[in-house]
């Protein structure tokens, strides 16, 4: 199958009978062309998903692994309390990436896709000797209303959205959930977010070095079920939001309060006392 070819089957695999009014032009041209909507801000993200690096093909389905890839994305949207709307996605097929596997691919992006109203509006095609796959992810917020990570301030609760470490005990077969309606109830309410791609003692350090604060852990953490704690603290992948909130707002239902923000060394966190190591998924 050729390059032609195959954008071809791309675009059947991507249709969709939705019409938006701000994508004036679609797969086909050199671009797509978005019109931006008045009175918004607009959201990049990119991430890669590189074979024998973020997963192996003997343990996965191409389904689970579009899946996957997208959701990375959706996941660094819903942390800026954004809506996600189009997506970009380049493939760098191995030699035995057939059709068929890129057929999964796609059923694998359209899980969400359909579900979060994203559109496939472009991307690109080559070969290599490792599947690689680049998903860029656009979105949007009312403008002004991002959530970012260095507005977290001494007193501020911090909180997490779910229960940690089960994608690690998984051995990372599990699906991450994004969070996407959960950004929406943060706006105006979290100080600070991010979402959990690597761990929460390496994340939370990243966020509170943004934030030019240190962070006090309490236990119990919310530890997911087969998980250990070392799992929850650095195992990554869970995609769950952390946040921070000021006492007198009410936080969004569902959040797990976790621990505290304080005055202190910019990035330095502890659980119950004792300095946490920031401790993660790092590719470098």
């Amino acid at each position: 199958m050729n390059e032609r070819a195959l954008i071809r089957a791309i675009q059947r695999y991507t249709a969709s009978p939705r019409r938006d009014d701000d994508l004036i032009a679609g797969i086909g041209d050199d671009c797509a062309i978005v019109r931006p909507r008045r009175g918004e801000d607009l959201l990049f993200t990119t991430d890669f998903v590189i074979e024998d690096v973020h997963f192996r093909r003997a343990q996965e389905t191409g389904v689970v692994t579009g899946y996957r890839a997208l959701a990375r994305g959706l996941s660094d949207i819903a942390a800026m309390g954004g809506e996600p709307r189009y997506a970009l996605i380049s493939l760098a097929l191995a030699p035995w990436a057939c059709q068929s596997y890129v057929r999964d691919l796609y059923r694998g992006f359209a899980k969400l896709t359909d579900r979060f109203g994203v559109r496939i509006i472009g991307g690109d095609v080559t070969r290599t000797g490792k599947l690689t796959i680049d998903v860029v992810v656009i979105g949007a917020v009312p403008r002004g209303k991002a959530l970012r990570r260095n507005g977290a301030r001494a007193g501020d609760r911090i909180y997490v959205s779910g229960a940690l470490g089960g994608t690690a005990a998984s051995g990372y077969k599990t699906r991450p959930e994004p969070r996407v309606e959960l950004g929406w109830q943060l706006r105006g309410k979290a100080t600070a977010c991010m979402d959990l791609s690597d761990g929460l003692a390496l994340d939370l350090h990243r966020l509170c070095m943004e934030s030019g604060v240190s962070a006090a852990l309490t236990s119990p953490l919310p530890v997911a079920r087969r998980a250990t704690r070392e799992q929850a603290l650095s195992g990554g992948e869970d995609y769950e939001l952390l946040c921070t909130i000021p006492p007198r707002r009410k936080p969004p239902a569902g959040l797990i309060a976790i621990g505290l923000v304080i005055a202190g060394d910019p990035g330095r966190v502890t659980l119950d006392g004792v300095p946490l190591e920031p401790k993660g998924w790092d590719p470098l």
